[in-house]
């Protein structure tokens, strides 16, 4: 239900304060507990957030003006296109009835250095008496704020917030890398039903090529477009098998263009409610992952892997297709488990080691170790 958003009261002796700053503009999304506005009185600074998610909707003041306690400062709507109601009068209160004679910051504190009848905000005359400023030539009447001290001492103004340059698509998401994982990834996207597949982005694909009927957008250089547009979320579909390095590299380049990369379960594997999962994992079909198992970011569990509980997996970990880990088994970051691998009871995996296809493991394997495909880990001697 959308809701007023209301001018609260700073100060029981000052009914009125001034929009120092206003941080949002009509229609924009804001979610709870974002910035709206900056209210100044006499005696202090005070920040009005957003208490729901929504629209902003019926903006009705704008920066440098006095607005009483319990006006409406605008709605937060569940739609943009929302009509708010025509305004009215707030009705008045003990809470925002003025008090006679202490709207002075002289008066209320006993501050005889200031010049009478002026009305100026602790943050303006915090700045004012820093640099020596001469409150006698200030302007009797409307309330000083610290930017229109900052003005007559011919000082940049405080820096506002960065507003959204556009609206944003929360379901938007596109795919980086258009090979046979990134195929699995949209299949996986599809079946999921929540997000809007944009595109492919492949830096060794021709923009007009498609992938699965999905457009191919461009190389790394179409993610400043996509950002503009309004997308937000990635996949990286790069599985980086021979050179993890190479997949660690698209996690960054995607993460320092702004977009983030939700973690991804597909509906027919069974993760327990104990576990915790990271941003950028992917957990593929019939894929099990056991109680209080702690996975890390961009790990990889593929198609019927098992990864028993109290499991821990460190970042960019890769379990194969049908490999089982046995409760409490702990795989370093990087560390690659091929396929059909077995790994017994509380047996570490090193970071950046390679399991090969089809091994058991009994013991723990070093950093940077390499179990041959087949083999027995140890070896009998």
């Amino acid at each position: 239900m959308p809701i007023p958003v209301l001018i609260p009261l700073l100060n029981p002796n000052e009914p009125e304060a001034m929009l120092a700053a206003l941080h949002v503009v009509e229609g924009q999304q804001v979610a709870a507990g974002d910035l709206l506005a900056t209210l100044e009185t006499t005696k202090a600074a005070a920040d009005v957030t957003a208490e729901q998610d929504g629209f902003v909707v019926g903006l009705r003041a704008a920066a440098g003006e006095s607005l009483r306690a319990g006006d409406t400062l605008c709605y937060l709507a569940d739609t943009p296109d929302w009509t708010p109601p025509a305004a009215a009068p707030a009705p008045l209160t003990a809470a925002t009835t003025p008090a006679q004679g202490a709207d002075a910051l002289s008066k209320d504190d006993g501050d005889a250095s200031l010049p009478p009848g002026l009305r100026i905000s602790r943050p303006a005359l915090a700045l004012a008496r820093r640099h020596g400023l001469d409150l006698s030539a200030l302007p009797v009447g409307p309330l000083i704020t610290e930017s229109m001290v900052r003005a007559r001492l011919g000082q940049s103004p405080a820096p506002a917030l960065a507003r959204p340059s556009a609206a944003f698509d929360p379901t938007a998401i596109f795919v980086y890398g258009g090979g046979g994982h990134g195929k699995s990834l949209i299949d996986l996207l599809r079946t999921l039903g929540v997000y809007r597949l944009v595109g492919v982005v492949d830096d060794g694909l021709s923009v007009g090529e498609t992938v699965m009927g999905l457009p191919v957008l461009g190389g790394r250089e179409a993610l400043t477009r996509l950002y503009a547009e309004g997308v937000r979320l990635a996949v990286n579909a790069v599985g980086g098998i021979g050179n993890i390095a190479v997949r660690v590299q698209i996690f960054r380049l995607i993460g320092e263009a702004g977009f983030v990369c939700p973690p991804l379960v597909h509906p027919t594997a069974w993760v327990e409610p104990s576990a915790q999962l990271s941003p950028g994992l992917q957990v593929f079909p019939h894929a099990y992952v056991g109680s209080q198992a702690r996975l890390g970011y961009g790990v990889i569990v593929n198609t019927g892997a098992i990864v028993s509980h109290d499991c821990t997996l460190g970042d960019y970990v890769n379990i194969s297709p049908g490999a089982m880990l046995a409760g409490g088994v702990t795989v370093g970051e990087g560390a690659l488990v091929g396929m059909g691998v077995s790994v017994n009871l509380a047996v570490s995996i090193g970071a950046r080691a390679r399991v090969g296809n089809g091994a058991t493991v009994k013991a723990d394997v070093p950093a940077g170790g390499v179990v041959r495909a087949g083999a027995v880990w140890p070896a009998a001697s």
